[in-house]
């Protein structure tokens, strides 16, 4: 699995010009499913996102978890983070998982994030054209791949 986790000071996902989900401060987290991808990569995956301090304390430093600033999360499916672009222009997309192997690990995903968080996580819907709208808060992006734990 890979994540491009975004802190933010807001985010929305929106299908078809209506806004679905939205966040407050906290982070907003593509996620990309590949063939293989386990239960063990969804709980690794959910501990570093909701445990990552990236939040600055009193004195401006990054000290602070999700918890901590009893931050939201929205998570949305990103097949395109699996795209393959070394041939040619057009890139392929072949290491995104199926759908009948991705929903469901999406879905356990979900479900163990909101578990971890102790609250619901916000969403997108699998397979949606959807529209994300996001102020990035810092700006703090990272990313993290679960097949490659550093």
């Amino acid at each position: 699995m890979r994540v491009v986790i975004q802190r933010v000071s807001e985010a929305s996902v929106s299908i078809q010009n209506q806004i679905s989900e939205k966040i407050q401060r906290g982070l907003l987290v593509l996620l990309g499913i590949t063939e293989g991808d386990t239960s063990e990569d969804i709980d690794w995956l959910v501990r570093k996102i909701t445990k990552m301090r990236i939040f600055p304390d009193t004195e401006g430093k990054m000290n602070l978890c999700l918890s901590d600033i009893a931050g939201e999360l929205l998570i949305v499916s990103q097949f395109t983070l699996y795209a393959n672009s070394k041939k040619g222009n057009r890139p392929s997309f072949i290491r995104s998982a199926h759908p009948d192997t991705a929903i469901p690990l999406y879905n356990e995903f979900l479900t163990t994030a909101a578990q971890e968080l102790g609250k619901p996580c916000a969403s997108g819907e699998f397979g949606a054209d959807m529209q994300i709208t996001l102020i990035n808060d810092g700006p703090i992006t990272i990313t993290m791949d679960s097949k490659d734990r550093e």
